[in-house]
C-alpha cells in the first residue's frame, strides 16, 4: 500500500549552491532555508529524499565512492539538524558524455523518472501526494513523467516546458504553502 508522502529534492540547485560537479564538503554550500522548509516537511509527515543526476561520476570527474562519502556527510548535516534524508537516489550515466560503463542511457536519469518510481516502489510513496523540488526544467519533467502531485521549479529562469503543469517560487520557504 502506497502510504507514505514524499518530498523530492534535486540535490546541486537546491540543497547547495550549484557549483557544477560538486563532491567535496569545502564545496558546499547550502542553500538559505532548506534546512526549515525540510523540519518543516518532516512535521508535514513527508519522507524527505534526494533525487540527483550525478553525471560528473559518469564523466570521470569524481568516482562513485567519492559521491557516496559526501552523501553520508550531507546526510549526517541534515540529521544533526533533526532532519532525517530517507534515502539519495542518483543517477551516474551520461548517454553523450559518460566514460565506461557510465556511457549509455538510463531512465534513472532525468527528465526519466527512474528515480522517483524506485522511491515509490522501495518507500511505498504515495506519488500523487507528494511534492518535487528541482531548479531545472528536467527535474520537474521527471516528477511529472511519474506522477508526483506537485513540482515546484525553483529559482529557476528556465520556462521552457512544453507543460505548464508546474509551480514557480523563487526562495524554498515560499515552499511551505504547498505542503498538505
Amino acid at each position: 500500500m502506497l502510504s507514505n508522502k514524499a518530498l523530492f529534492l534535486d540535490r546541486d540547485g537546491v540543497i547547495n549552491v550549484d557549483k557544477g560537479y560538486v563532491y567535496m564538503r569545502e564545496d558546499i554550500i547550502f542553500i538559505e532555508g532548506i534546512f526549515d522548509l525540510c523540519k518543516f516537511a518532516s512535521r508535514k509527515d513527508y519522507k524527505i529524499m534526494i533525487i540527483t543526476n550525478q553525471a560528473g561520476i559518469g564523466r570521470g570527474f569524481y568516482t562513485e565512492k567519492q559521491f557516496k562519502n559526501l552523501t553520508k556527510w550531507l546526510e549526517e548535516v541534515f540529521s544533526k539538524k533533526d532532519i532525517n534524508i530517507e534515502h539519495t537516489y542518483y543517477c551516474p550515466y551520461h548517454e553523450k558524455f559518460g566514460k565506461g560503463k557510465y556511457l549509455k542511457e538510463s531512465f534513472d536519469r532525468k527528465p526519466n523518472p527512474g528515480m522517483i518510481l524506485k522511491a515509490r516502489e522501495e518507500r511505498f510513496i504515495d506519488l500523487s501526494r507528494s511534492i518535487l523540488i528541482g531548479d531545472k526544467i528536467s527535474d520537474v519533467e521527471a516528477g511529472l513523467r511519474a506522477g508526483v502531485g506537485k513540482n515546484i521549479l525553483y529559482n529557476s529562469s528556465e520556462t521552457n516546458l512544453r507543460e505548464p503543469f508546474y509551480y514557480q517560487i523563487d526562495k524554498l520557504i515560499d515552499a511551505k504553502k504547498f505542503f498538505i
